[in-house]
């Protein structure tokens, strides 16, 4: 599905899909029963306005777990990904702290995950900050000799948010079973979009965000390991909902709305990865032709098919954003925009100052099309030649005074 929704016919360009997408019309159609005609308290279990309501939830839970390969009952909602990973490892740690106070991560995890780490160093838990390879991706051995005698948990982010890199989730997984040490994921940008199986892949922790994947703003799960078992401490005191790890009464609609994302992405991911693939590639190939100098930061091989992190070399990566009035694209991720600090992700993969700041993200989705793909590279193009232009005739002009 490629269609664009009836709300953006004409207009600028979105191309920042991993900042959030536009939520599916088949997603808002299955939540608006939920609003008006099945709006019960899915937790009033004495009439048939909360059993639908229950219904619907339960129903929803299903539909993230067959995405994940887990079960049902291992699934629990919250409002987002930032909670969900607040919960994993933040819970995780202080329910085990009996048995270690090590933690491993590495340095270009998202924003939320990294201030979870800092906190727990606060309460005085140690964490262990990996380098990555200038590809983004994790150095196994480095993981490997990470491992203490009270190391309690190990988070690697699944999808990068800035430059879409796809860990060795699998790899990572063997290896913390192996050691007896839970392994927490943030896969936000990774659910809906790749295939996970939190069976095969040894996962213990992972975090989902509801609008990351075509569903509603404003919820979220965490998958949270059975067998062998994975103990947390809550973050909210309350009536004991979501199996006593987060009380509150659910938002029915937007439950049903996640778990309908879930299923249209188990249906079609195959099909939109190649859809996007190819109109990841023509976009690349076209920019490269007239501005041979742009480089990728990260792993092409390793790459989720929505994504292009780009380096420009000679401009900065704020003006090209702000010149594209027709086109929306990032400088990176939508959670620290209010930091002027090039990207500390890119930092961490060997960019200069100069590089980081000289990039920009191009995320694209499910509604965009072959034609907004084309006039993209045009805009881009067009833009960075005047940025580069301009940048010329200053320096011209400071030399003829100099002079």
């Amino acid at each position: 599905m490629n269609n664009i929704p009836p709300t953006r016919t004409m207009g600028p360009i979105y191309l920042d899909n991993q900042a959030t997408t536009p939520t599916d019309p088949r997603v808002v159609e299955a939540m608006l029963p939920y609003f008006t005609e099945k709006f019960g308290n899915p937790h009033s279990g004495g009439h048939v306005f909360g059993w639908e309501a229950e219904d619907g939830v339960e129903a929803a839970r299903q539909q993230i777990a067959d995405l994940i390969g887990s079960e049902s009952r291992e699934i629990i909602f919250t409002s987002g990904a930032t909670e969900s990973n607040n919960l994993a490892i933040k819970g995780g740690a202080r329910f085990n702290r009996s048995s270690g106070d090590h933690l491993i991560t590495t340095k270009v995890e998202h924003k939320c995950v990294l201030e979870c780490f800092h906190r727990l160093e606060s309460e005085g838990f140690r964490v262990t900050y990996l380098d990555i390879n200038s590809d983004g991706l994790i150095n196994l051995d480095d993981l490997a000799a990470a491992f203490e005698e009270g190391t309690l948990l190990v988070s690697v982010i699944g999808v990068h948010n800035e430059v879409g890199v796809i860990q060795p989730l699998a790899e990572i997984g063997a290896i913390c079973r192996e050691r007896g040490v839970y392994f927490h994921t943030d896969c936000a940008q990774a659910v809906g979009k790749i295939p996970l199986d939190v069976q095969e892949m040894k996962i213990d922790l992972l975090s989902i965000s509801g609008h990351k994947m075509y569903g509603p703003k404003g919820i979220g799960a965490l998958y949270i390991r059975r067998r062998p078992r994975v103990r947390l401490q809550a973050m909210m005191d309350g009536g004991g909902q979501e199996r006593g790890y987060r009380s509150g009464t659910l938002p029915t609609p937007l439950c049903v709305g996640m778990g309908e994302a879930a299923s249209i992405s188990r249906a079609e991911m195959a099909d939109e990865a190649m859809r996007l693939e190819n109109q990841r590639n023509r976009l690349l190939s076209d920019i490269q032709q007239r501005i041979p100098d742009v480089q990728v930061n990260g792993s092409m091989d390793k790459r989720f098919a929505g994504n292009l992190n780009l380096m420009f070399p000679g401009i900065s990566g704020d003006d090209l954003v702000t010149a594209l009035k027709g086109l929306a694209i990032s400088t990176g991720s939508a959670c620290t925009t209010a930091t002027i600090e090039p990207s500390y992700a890119l930092r961490a993969m060997g960019l200069s100052i100069k590089e980081a700041g000289a990039s920009a993200r191009i995320g694209l989705g499910r509604f965009t099309t072959d034609k907004e793909i084309e006039r993209a590279a045009e805009l881009i193009i067009g833009e960075v030649l005047k940025l580069r232009e301009s940048k010329d005739n200053v320096t011209k002009a400071s030399q003829l005074e100099a002079y």
